[in-house]
C-alpha cells in the first residue's frame, strides 16, 4: 500500500484513476471500477463523471 495517490497509467482502462486508487489502497482494481460505476449511476450521477475527470486532471501520473 502506497501512502501517496498517483494515477496508474500501466493498468489504466481510461485515465488510470481507479487503477491508482486500487494501487494506493491495496484493493482489487476490478472492485474499485465496479464500485465507481455503481456509485456514478446510483449516487453521484453527472457529478461522478466530473469528479473522475477532475481527479485525472489534478493527480500526479506515475
Amino acid at each position: 500500500m502506497n501512502s501517496r495517490y498517483a494515477l496508474d497509467g500501466s493498468n489504466a482502462k481510461m485515465l488510470g484513476v481507479c487503477a491508482g486508487l486500487a494501487r494506493t489502497t491495496g484493493w482489487d482494481v476490478t472492485a474499485i471500477r465496479i464500485g465507481a460505476v455503481l456509485a456514478t449511476l446510483f449516487l453521484f450521477g453527472p457529478f461522478g463523471i466530473l469528479l473522475y475527470l477532475l481527479t485525472a486532471w489534478i493527480a500526479d501520473a506515475s
